[in-house]
């Protein structure tokens, strides 16, 4: 279902002899000049300290992947997008950029990271890097029965994929370099304690663990191979997310039915959250010890997070227990489309549907990142 999308194509007009020539030039002189700092939108004098972005995770980093086979949420059209150049929507759920697309613009790699199972991406494209990330994906695969999700697990079956089709554009050793000095961000966790934990008390999870501990710790069990494989597989930069303030999603308040006349945020959801993070915190300092070369740094999206929702002025937001599309309770996906209202000014609200952030607070939280991973991989101690 899959192979069928990422078919890498050139296409298919049979050219003469001469076209051929020149196309051959083309891409001889291309490869001299740009395999060595390929990117998409940025001039060769700019300083780039990343050859290329890699993202894996879901919905919070996912560029359009969704769009590309029958996954149940997608954001392929109006309102997500409305904010994007030429009014479109790409399969973000956001009015426009991610906050990963906002680090690759900020670390001058490209300005938009397109999902690697759009087809005919460009030479240029692939070598400056991809997103892996699936909407609704979780690291614990029973998530994706749920969403039909490609897992956090399988991104890295098409990221062995990537690898290749990046080999035979620069060859096994620039592929390598490359690899190793790429930006990766991983960013899931949210869909499987929603699908598997929270949302009913039959959820499949909730039965098997008496107590959210023993789930956060197989989440964190599986996030830890996630993180071997791609250090197996080259990576060496990598960046991994902790959980936001989970109980204070829209969606999450609307469904605690004790609060709806008194829309405020659900503390042990929060709580657990917090005792997630500081697990993780604690799981990553090891790990990178026992993966010589490596660096990996832990992306707190609590913090700033909490900041914004307890002083929302600070940051121009007006709304922040609503989103903008339709009521902001419960719309997202198929519920958030053409038919729905928006907030009339989008900067002002913290969350666009009732699940996923504005383009606003990806701006803001790619400032918050950005001088940490500088920090970490860019200084003279980081390298």
């Amino acid at each position: 279902m899959v192979n069928s999308s990422e078919r890498y194509r050139f296409g298919s007009v049979k050219m003469s002899t001469t076209i051929n020539v020149m196309v051959g030039l083309f891409l001889v002189t291309w490869l001299s000049s740009s395999c060595n700092a390929a990117r998409t939108n940025v001039t060769s004098s700019t300083y780039r300290p990343f050859p290329a972005i890699l993202i894996f995770g879901d919905s919070t980093v996912d560029t359009g992947n969704n769009n590309y086979f029958s996954a149940v949420f997608r954001a392929s059209h109006l309102p997500y997008g409305m904010d994007s150049p030429g009014y479109a929507a790409s399969g973000r759920f956001s009015n426009g950029k991610l906050f990963s697309d906002i680090l690759a613009e900020r670390f001058n790699i490209k300005r938009m990271v397109p999902p690697y199972l759009k087809p005919f991406l460009t030479p240029q494209e692939l070598v400056s890097g991809v997103c892996f990330a699936s909407s609704g994906a979780g690291y614990d695969e029973r998530t994706s029965l749920i969403t039909r999700a490609i897992p956090v697990s399988n991104q890295i079956y098409m990221f062995k994929r990537y690898i290749a089709k990046v080999k035979g554009i620069v060859g096994e050793a620039k592929a390598a370099e490359i690899i190793s000095n790429a930006l990766v961000l991983v960013s899931a966790g949210p869909n499987d304690f929603i699908f598997n934990y929270y949302q009913t008390a039959r959820a499949s999870r909730r039965l098997q663990f008496s107590n959210i501990s023993g789930y956060q710790d197989l989440i964190l069990n599986k996030l830890q191979g996630i993180v071997r494989e791609l250090y197996n597989l080259g990576c060496r930069k990598i960046v991994v997310g902790g959980l936001p303030v989970m109980g204070c999603l829209p969606v999450q308040m609307t469904m605690e039915i004790t609060k709806l006349t008194n829309r405020t945020c659900v503390e042990d959801q929060n709580r657990d959250s917090v005792s997630y993070n500081q697990k993780l915190q604690n799981l990553l300092p090891k790990l990178e010890a026992s993966l010589p070369g490596s660096g990996i740094l832990y992306s707190d999206v609590y913090k700033p997070m909490m900041d914004m929702l307890q002083h929302p002025s600070k940051y121009g937001f007006k709304e922040t227990k609503k989103g903008c599309c339709g009521t902001g309770l419960l719309e997202t996906t198929f519920l958030c489309n053409v038919f729905s209202r928006t907030c009339p000014n989008h900067s002002e609200y913290m969350f666009w549907d009732s699940i996923h952030p504005t383009e606003a607070v990806a701006n803001y939280y790619g400032q918050f990142i950005e001088p940490r991973i500088r920090r970490k991989f860019l200084s003279a101690k980081g390298r």
